[in-house]
């Protein structure tokens, strides 16, 4: 995405929630419009959270061997959500949106199949990768206990539950670039409403254990996939997409000149857990069961931040596309203190009751010993992560994102060298990792933080 070229701008202007920002509003106006924006997106993620809870307990009744392969596979099954839904997906938003704002009806039609082609060949990467050699590739990160209670699941999740989840999350992308968000969001609503009651009945009523959660998360995104194919054929996004076309490197350079900077972030921010998570592992499978408790609690905290983020790039896109850089900054300042309310009032929580948390996990005294260790770290930067989260999705509707990038790699180098000197040349052990991790998630925080300014967000006044 070039400087100055916001992203999803064009289906905020669709929408009565973002009004003309000509004049200074109120820190009150701007709130509502955030909100207004942020409510179908923040239903879905609030939904998702409650899922991906539920899947996390459901892991840990099937044994701690099971939990230490669960842990080893979240970080590809975030990856696979966050790239398909928030990254990539960011980038379908802005192409169909710019593509509808200019009047090029045909282009946006012709921008879903690009789409598709995309979510297609990103989906068969994960499926080969981790349906094809599960024991191979999670062996190298959490071992070979880990690796083999992984498989099966591992196979479920991204052999038949890769091309559905990225069909479906593109898709809606298309809807919400048409500046039909409430549509999008009425359908994963259903899929995550379905979700933890399938997933439980496959795992334990019908005895198949961590695989049948993989089988329940394939089953629900095929439904979505199917349910929001027939909206958007219908013309659910304004429009009815062109089938019979001759794929363009222009129109797949749209999307990609958005998405894959997007990508690369959330592939930089799921390495890090997954280098932690190696390093952890020669603790042993309690130390990975317990990392894992403690990564998806941390992760937990992108869906609530994504509520809010969505609204943030529309409406400073929106405001950048008119010149106003500095309603842009108020805008994504109001959005990024709302994030870091909701995040950092969770992540006290946690902080300040780290054992309880853990036990609603798991009953494994060693699992949440160590749990309860790292979540007495981790808990107390989820706000800045939220912080962080919240001005990323604001940088991508300004086209700002160098900071954005410095932000994951301060991270990343934070979390994996630091915890390394921690841990093994300060004698620290696990708690040294998990600091690491702490302060890593605040780094991000804080540098995304200062990308937000005159100084970078130019041209303001």
């Amino acid at each position: 995405m070039a400087d100055g070229i916001p992203a999803a701008a064009s289906p905020a202007a669709a929408s009565p929630a973002v009004a003309s920002m000509a004049s200074p509003a109120p820190v009150r106006e701007l709130l509502r419009r955030i909100l207004a924006l942020a409510a179908p997106t923040g239903l879905v993620s609030l939904l998702q959270v409650a899922g991906q809870l539920i899947e996390t307990w459901l892991a840990a009744r099937q044994g701690t061997a099971a939990l230490a392969g669960w842990a080893v596979v979240l970080p590809f099954a975030l990856l696979l959500q966050q790239m398909s839904a928030g990254a990539m997906g960011g980038g379908v938003v802005s192409a169909v949106a710019r593509s509808l704002g200019a009047g090029r009806r045909e282009e946006a039609s012709a921008l879903v199949l690009h789409a598709v082609a995309i979510a297609t060949a990103a989906a068969a990467i994960f499926a080969l990768l981790l349906a094809g050699f599960p024991r191979t590739l999670l062996g190298l990160i959490g071992g070979p206990q880990a690796a083999g209670a992984a498989a099966a699941y591992a196979a479920w999740l991204f052999g038949a539950g890769a091309l559905p989840a990225w069909l479906a999350n593109t898709l809606a992308s298309v809807l919400r670039g048409g500046g039909r968000h409430a549509l999008a969001a009425r359908v994963l609503v259903l899929t995550w409403v379905a979700y933890p009651p399938l997933a439980w009945a496959l795992a334990e009523p019908l005895g198949l254990g961590l695989a049948g959660i993989g089988i329940a998360f394939a089953g629900v995104f095929w439904a979505a996939a199917l349910a929001m194919a027939v909206v958007v054929l219908r013309g659910g996004a304004g429009f009815v997409p062109t089938l019979r076309v001759r794929l363009s490197g222009a129109l797949f350079r749209r999307i990609l000149s958005v998405g894959l900077v997007a990508s690369c972030l959330a592939g930089v921010a799921n390495l890090t857990t997954i280098l932690v998570t190696a390093q952890v592992a020669s603790h042993g499978a309690a130390a990975v069961a317990a990392y894992g408790i403690s990564a998806r609690l941390e992760f937990l905290m992108i869906p609530i931040a994504f509520g809010v983020g969505s609204a943030l790039t529309a409406l400073v896109g929106r405001a950048v596309g008119a010149g106003d850089w500095h309603t842009a900054r108020r805008i994504a300042w109001t959005g990024a203190l709302l994030a870091l309310l909701v995040t950092g009032a969770a992540g006290l929580a946690v902080g300040l009751a780290p054992g309880a948390f853990a036990r609603a996990f798991t009953a494994d005294p060693a699992v949440v010993a160590v749990a309860s260790r790292g979540l007495a770290y981790t808990g107390f930067a989820f706000g800045g992560f939220g912080l962080g989260m919240a001005l990323y999705f604001a940088s991508m509707g300004a086209g700002r994102m160098r900071w954005p990038v410095l932000a994951a790699l301060s991270r990343i180098g934070i979390a994996v060298l630091g915890g390394r000197l921690l841990a093994e040349h300060l004698g620290m052990g696990l708690d040294g990792y998990f600091l690491a991790v702490a302060l890593g998630i605040t780094s991000y925080g804080l540098v995304t933080a200062l990308g937000v300014r005159p100084g970078v967000w130019q041209g303001a006044r």
